[in-house]
């Protein structure tokens, strides 16, 4: 699985690091990044979750 985040359309809402604190954190600006070494997605269910919680879909998760 590869995680994608459109940090320019990412408007810092949060529901990201909420949903999947195990992958997601938030930088100091507020904009949503991969906490190191999350970079495969582990954590799958909730990564999806994430993604479809976010309310700009500033992220994307593919199949790797």
């Amino acid at each position: 699985m590869a995680i994608d985040i459109d940090t320019g359309a990412c408007i810092g809402a949060g529901q990201c690091a909420l949903t999947a604190p195990g992958v997601f954190t938030q930088d100091d600006d507020g904009i949503s990044e991969l906490l190191p070494g999350r970079e495969d997605g582990a954590g799958g269910a909730l990564v999806r979750e994430a993604a479809r919680a976010c309310p700009v879909s500033a992220i994307s998760v593919r199949e790797a």
